[in-house]
């Protein structure tokens, strides 16, 4: 297991010391040691493959392949806010959405906690953080659905809560079925704010029958950029099974560590592949990780 200290900076990089903030809006020093890429690997049926090897995986950073220094997979406490539409367009979905949310809390580990936000013209945390899913079942149960779509900032509001969790691992699942119209921010400033942040998102987009939603690019972009995935049904009656297999997702997550061969500290972005070899007896595999991560920048270059 990986056991050093993690910094959120995109993809994770572990430290070879302690890193200190001088003072709010002042430089952070690191020193880098490990870059820690978090991937989820489905099979073609879109169930989580957890027999992976360390050999079975290859990393590039800027089209330059790196060296695997340490592997494992995770399964450690995860700290999520559960984004919830309780805008007027979910009034008849309300209590699938209830009943899948709740389903999604249960399939968790004992150690995980969970907040809630609930958004339509406004974005607010309506459940702090808990390990207890009454609390939230006892504040959705009693949501109704009214007002515009303010989803963006509910994804904001989201990241920035979500960095208050006691535990390393972090995650956002937001469940929807209309694009934004409310939000004062847009969906490229989320993006960057994600390329920022170590969180994954999860989305579920609720589709009419036979007709994508137009916020449904935006909802894919969101949840790549983040290395998570986004879901899109058209029945409410798949609510509870898509929610399942996120919980399973997040439970079986690989992480491969590489020392970058760039040592620059230039604060720029750097892309990041990871792939997959699928071992003998294995068709096909998919791997989904964050595509890149924002390089440390020296004091120097901080000032």
């Amino acid at each position: 297991m990986l056991s050093k200290q993690v910094i959120p900076c995109g993809l994770s990089i572990l430290l070879s010391c302690t890193a200190v903030a001088q003072n709010p809006g002042g430089n952070l020093k690191i020193d880098v040691d490990l870059v820690a890429v978090t991937a989820t690997v489905t099979d073609s049926e879109n169930r989580p493959v957890t027999t992976l090897r360390s050999d079975d995986f290859q990393v590039w950073e800027d089209k330059i392949e790196q060296r695997i220094e340490s592997f494992s997979i995770e399964d450690d406490p995860i700290s999520v806010g559960l984004i919830f539409d309780v805008s007027s367009s979910m009034s008849s979905k309300m209590a699938s959405a209830r009943d899948a949310a709740v389903t999604f809390l249960r399939n968790g580990n004992s150690d995980d906690e969970y907040f809630l936000i609930e958004f339509s013209n406004k974005a607010s945390v309506t459940a702090e953080f808990s390990q207890n899913i009454a609390d939230f079942q006892r504040q959705i149960a009693f949501t109704s659905a009214q007002g515009r779509t303010a989803l963006y900032d509910a994804v904001y509001l989201g990241l920035d809560k979500v960095m208050s969790g006691h535990n390393p691992r972090k995650a956002l699942l937001l469940i929807t079925d209309g694009e934004d119209n409310h939000s004062r921010y847009t969906a490229a400033n989320i993006r960057e704010f994600l390329r920022e942040k170590d969180v994954q998102v999860y989305a579920i987009g609720l589709e009419e029958f036979g007709r994508s939603r137009p916020g449904r690019t935006a909802l894919e972009e969101l949840a790549e950029t983040s290395g998570g995935r986004a879901f899109f049904i058209d029945s409410v009656q798949d609510l509870e099974n898509v929610c399942v297999k996120i919980a399973q997702l997040l439970k079986n997550q690989y992480v491969v560590a590489y020392r970058s061969t760039n040592s620059a500290k230039d604060g720029n972005w750097r892309k990041v592949r990871l792939k997959v070899n699928p071992p003998s007896g294995i068709a096909h595999l998919n791997v989904r990780s964050k595509p890149g991560y924002y390089a440390p920048a020296s004091e120097a270059r901080l000032k």
